[in-house]
């Protein structure tokens, strides 16, 4: 377990080095703010997603410690935020580029994997 939460924590603290990164380029670059702000906007949805899949991957975990059934993986709740990341940026098409918000809500799913194939470069594929 102890190694499932430093994988977890990776991944929060790359999550937020990413969105830091994105705001710094977002500040320097003002030609790009629309593409930046739609990949900042569809990254700080992902980071929410990637939060609440590890908060129930947790939830899950203890259930099955204690033999007890979980309702739900929380599906549903992780698509109403990503809808609603699209919906704002179709309400503000001048602030945020679509094609990116979109791009941006796949960035926690890209460093899940970055973060399985680090493990696997650094550890071997054990049977």
């Amino acid at each position: 377990m102890q190694q499932y939460q430093m994988m977890v924590n990776w991944q929060r603290k790359y999550m937020l080095y990413l969105l830091a990164v994105m705001f710094f380029c977002w500040a320097l670059f003002p030609d790009y703010r629309q593409v930046l702000s739609g990949l900042i906007l569809g990254s700080s949805f992902s980071f929410f997603n990637l939060w609440l899949l590890q908060r129930k991957i947790n939830l899950i975990g203890y259930a099955a410690e204690k033999q007890q059934t979980v309702r739900a993986m929380g599906t549903f709740s992780r698509m109403a935020a990503a809808i609603l990341a699209v919906m704002i940026a179709l309400r503000f098409p001048q602030y945020f580029h679509l094609l990116f918000v979109i791009i941006g809500l796949t960035t926690s799913y890209v460093v899940i994997v970055f973060s399985y194939l680090l493990h696997l470069t650094q550890h071997g594929s054990r049977k």
